[in-house]
């Protein structure tokens, strides 16, 4: 095992106490963050030579460049900032959860005077409660129309109306907006729901009955039998939340795995009644399943919108030492007892067994469909850098391309990828000079690259040209003469040929690697983005030409109906009214304006703004 001479200071140095390691590659990235009651033992045991070391450990430690370590005062401390510093980074040799859906919830907006009630797929920290996820939303949306019927509350997003709506008169809403419920009978209704969706129906049956008992006895019976309904439409809900368990609140966290992919499916059991699930997915890395469960429970449980139940149930808990470090970690967050528990029999452990099988029967659905045979973006980036032979990782890959119209709005396009993904804040768009009406596509490729490197700010990894070999050639002329040594490919449209600087053969990639979808991606946004600017900016042209056919029109009233009508469309739609009311402009040159658009002069072509 080959260490450098930083990694060489950075152990020599390494002391016996609590903290956070972090693994760094050549160009500064996280690759790595780990926690240790030792730091000293923890780190050391990275790279001591052994033929006990996983693949992946093998892996990391071959890319790792320089460490660093941040202590802490205890254990618990650490475990607290590995999270974090995994959330931040998320580096690539961490195990990653990836949530394979976005399940809806129910959402209680109790931080409001008046609550309502919805579906939302956003959990916020906003003061409302979540009920869910559910894996079914025709289900949750049948649910919500129950309770609506059983609990009526606002539905209206707005309180400030002058009087109650349709919901009112037909029995739907309270109408709290024009004061027909008080504060403390509306707050009684969203208590009921709350009862119910958490699972404490029996508590609910019983104010019902004792306030349908009262009614009666008051000789008020319509009161009583609204109360009777409600009874029996609880039943009715009663029966599609089929109680799982005696009571209790937990999470049931089933596993699977194959050779290519880990499947965790969290089962919610709210007062004992299975009320819903939930899939992460991530690749397999060779790591145990109680190492996985543990990268679980401190990745989901450090989410404070995330429930924390009274137990967990696990198909296998990590070590003894990490399961007391855990329980002590999610009981603090709770602020009560929160067990961790791998039942063997009953009832819980056949409610284990079955997330873990439902766990297998999705990565089975998802092998059949062929979804986990993707290669991760960082993947396909270093399968790319293995066919053009980079010398570095490709962390950053800039990619441009030119549009026009017969010379005419020559615009040119970059794009960026980080580690095999979009990265658009990174996007630039370029109105090119050197060519504008004679169109040349070798000076205006040569023109956006010197625009782009002439400063030599935040250099790429790898430069891709959307061309063959002569916008390779082009190009090189200006990058090489700027003097960067950046590696730069062109990439040919007709057969996906890739050419490399001073090789006469071109590169073709297979069909099915990895490497040929994150370059098409690439081209493919770069070729997008030039496209949509060029197309813009051919509209604005068409805008002007046509103005300017229109004596009295000039330069001021022109950009005066531009800043007024955006669009040509909106433009020909004004009245003559509209048009006078624009700064500068009269009522007879309006007046004008309006009959030229209802004219043959202009043509759909125009409305449309040209084709790019």
């Amino acid at each position: 095992m080959v260490i450098n001479d930083k990694i060489e200071k950075a152990l020599a140095v390494l002391p016996d106490k609590p903290g956070v390691y972090l693994m760094r590659d050549g160009t500064g990235r996280v690759l790595y963050v780990g926690k240790a009651k030792n730091l000293n033992n923890r780190v050391h045991s990275y790279f001591r030579a052994s033929g006990r070391h996983s693949a992946k450990v093998v892996a990391l430690t071959s890319h790792v460049d320089d460490l660093e370590t941040i202590l802490t005062d205890s254990e618990i401390e650490a475990l607290i900032l590995e999270c974090n510093l995994i959330k931040k980074y998320r580096p690539r040799y961490n195990i990653m959860l990836k949530d394979d859906k976005t399940y809806p919830y129910l959402k209680v907006t109790l931080q409001d005077e008046f609550p309502r009630m919805f579906i939302t797929r956003r959990v916020l920290r906003d003061g409302a409660r979540y009920y869910g996820p559910y894996p079914d939303v025709g289900a949750l949306r049948s649910t919500m129309r129950l309770l609506r019927a059983l609990f009526p509350i606002r539905q209206c997003r707005s309180m400030n109306v002058d009087r109650p709506c349709l919901q009112y008169h037909i029995k739907r809403c309270p109408a709290p907006c024009a004061g027909k419920i008080s504060k403390a009978d509306y707050a009684e209704l969203v208590r009921s729901i709350c009862l119910v969706m958490d699972g404490k129906t029996q508590e609910l049956r019983r104010i019902l009955k004792e306030k349908m008992q009262a009614a009666s006895e008051a000789y008020a019976f319509e009161e009583a039998a609204r109360y009777r309904d409600q009874l029996k439409d609880l039943a009715r809900l009663d029966e599609s939340q089929k109680a799982v368990l005696e009571g209790g609140d937990m999470d049931v966290v089933g596993y699977a795995s194959d050779d290519y992919n880990v499947c965790l499916q969290i089962f919610f059991v709210r007062g004992g009644k299975l009320v819903g699930r939930k899939d992460f997915m991530m690749p397999n890395g060779g790591d145990g399943e109680g190492e996985v469960v543990s990268a679980f429970l401190k990745q989901y449980y450090s989410n404070e919108d995330v429930f924390l139940p009274k137990e967990v149930l696990l198909p296998e808990r990590p070590d003894a030492e990490e399961t007391a470090l855990l329980t002590q970690w999610l009981t603090e967050r709770a602020g009560r007892k929160v067990a961790l528990l791998t039942p063997q029999r009953g009832d819980k452990a056949k409610l284990l067994q079955l997330a873990c099988d439902n766990a297998h029967k999705l990565i089975e659905e998802k092998e059949r469909k062929g979804s986990l045979q993707l290669e991760s973006d960082e993947d396909a980036a270093e399968d790319l850098q293995r066919a053009i032979g980079a010398a570095k990782p490709l962390a950053r890959m800039d990619c441009f391309d030119i549009s026009h119209n017969q010379g005419s709005e020559t615009v040119a396009s970059m794009v960026v990828f980080r580690y095999g993904a979009p990265s658009k804040k990174d996007y630039r768009r370029y109105k090119l000079q050197s060519t504008e009406g004679k169109p040349d596509d070798f000076k205006s490729m040569q023109e956006v690259v010197y625009r782009r490197y002439k400063d030599y700010e935040d250099l790429p990894d790898l430069i891709i040209i959307d061309g063959g070999k002569g916008q390779l050639s082009s190009s090189l002329k200006v990058i090489r003469g700027l003097g960067l040594d950046t590696q730069v490919i062109g990439l040919a449209k007709r057969e996906e040929e890739i050419f490399l600087e001073g090789q006469k053969e071109s590169i073709l990639l297979d069909k099915a690697s990895p490497a040929l979808h994150v370059i098409q991606h690439i081209r493919d946004e770069a070729h997008r983005f030039a496209i949509t600017y060029h197309r813009k900016r051919l509209r604005r042209h068409n805008l002007v030409s046509i103005l300017d056919q229109i004596e009295g029109i000039g330069p001021k009233r022109r950009q005066a109906l531009w800043k007024a009508f955006p669009t040509l469309e909106g433009m020909r739609a004004a009245s003559e009214e509209e048009l006078a009311a624009v700064d500068g402009m009269t009522a007879p040159l309006a007046r004008k304006l309006y009959e030229f658009f209802r004219g043959d002069v202009v043509q759909k072509t125009d409305l449309l703004g040209g084709r790019g």
